[in-house]
């Protein structure tokens, strides 16, 4: 499917056109019980974003639904875990959105992978516009599931935008808190002075037209990789996750994160429902713990026994469906 765009700017118009796949090539199997259709739509900064819409085949089309909306690990895209949970979450009964975020994916954005705190939770509210707009969804009856760092996205969205009415994550990842702190909060004021540096240092590099430079998993697993490294090599670099969309991201955006603080403003969520989700031995239990411990409103926390970070991406047996279902319908009721 091929989408063109045509963006003003002050002087000139240009053309892009989006390439849209319309084969079925997530890495998931395809559930039969379930309609997939490829839509976009623009957010307010004029990206058109790219998603997959799933609903029940049996769904009463003379009626509005419930929807949910999901969004995918950072560096992820919605043919992967986003994707999964968008589609077993239709076959339960919701109108569900995997999109693909800002300059990532299929999605729009000149500069290709790369990554905004701002932009990616505008991608979430741009999504309740979608949806809300539906002729087959109640926009009165909108959640959001965030996985790993789209958790964080999800809670900030929602703070600032009270049309989603419920929002549950799953291994949720703090990018700010990481880029401040260091994975675990084990960094120094010298690492992270370290840091800004050899950013700064690349920004004069690419000032001076070197090519962007990325960091994410690494494509070959070095025979020292640390734990969390291997665990991420095993879903992002092989055949259980692997997909060609799916991109490490610019070194250079780091630094944007330093003033994101998703988890300072949960008041705002209340009276609306939380559900967070982690997994018992996840490297990134903390965050949902930290998380948990200041929401204000009504929240739950799941704590799957014997999983890891990566396990609640893909592992359908580990994933908590039954009580993801139940928030849901219990937090979207007419």
């Amino acid at each position: 499917m091929r989408v063109l765009l045509i963006e003003d700017e002050p002087t000139t118009a240009k053309a892009i056109e989006m390439m849209l796949t319309t084969d079925w090539d997530k890495t998931f199997a395809r559930n039969e019980t379930v309609a997939h259709s490829k839509v976009t739509y623009r957010n307010r900064l004029g990206i058109e974003l790219a998603a997959d819409l799933y609903m029940p085949e049996s769904l009463d089309r003379d009626a509005r639904h419930p929807a949910l909306i999901v969004g995918h690990p950072f560096g992820g895209v919605k043919e992967q875990t986003a994707g999964l949970y968008a589609q077993t979450m239709a076959a339960r009964g919701f109108i569900t959105l995997a999109f693909d975020a800002s300059f990532n994916g299929e999605s729009g954005g000149a500069v290709r992978y790369c990554s905004s705190p701002d932009v990616f939770v505008e991608d979430f509210s741009a999504s309740v516009d979608f949806l809300g707009v539906h002729p087959l969804v109640d926009r009165h009856r909108i959640g959001v599931i965030g996985v790993c760092a789209s958790g964080a996205f999800a809670l900030a969205a929602a703070q600032i935008d009270p049309r989603i009415r419920a929002v549950a994550t799953s291994v949720m990842y703090d990018i700010g808190g990481t880029v401040r702190d260091g994975l675990g909060k084990t960094a120094t004021p010298e690492v992270r002075a370290g840091m800004l540096q050899a950013v700064a240092d690349q920004r004069w590099r690419e000032a001076e037209g070197a090519k962007p430079f990325y960091i994410g998993t690494p494509d070959e697993l070095p025979a020292d990789a640390d734990p969390v490294t291997r665990e991420f090599f095993d879903y992002y670099r092989t055949s259980r996750g692997f997909h060609p969309r799916s991109h490490s991201l610019s070194m250079t955006l780091a630094p944007s994160f330093f003033q994101f603080r998703p988890f300072d403003h949960l008041d705002m969520l209340a009276p609306r429902p939380l559900l967070l989700i982690t997994g018992e031995v996840a490297h990134s239990r903390y965050f949902t713990e930290d998380a948990f411990a200041v929401a204000t409103g009504p929240k739950a926390m799941v704590i799957v026994p014997g999983a890891g970070h990566v396990d609640l991406y893909d592992r359908v047996d580990m994933i908590p469906w039954d009580p993801l279902q139940a928030f849901f319908t219990q937090n979207l009721a007419a």
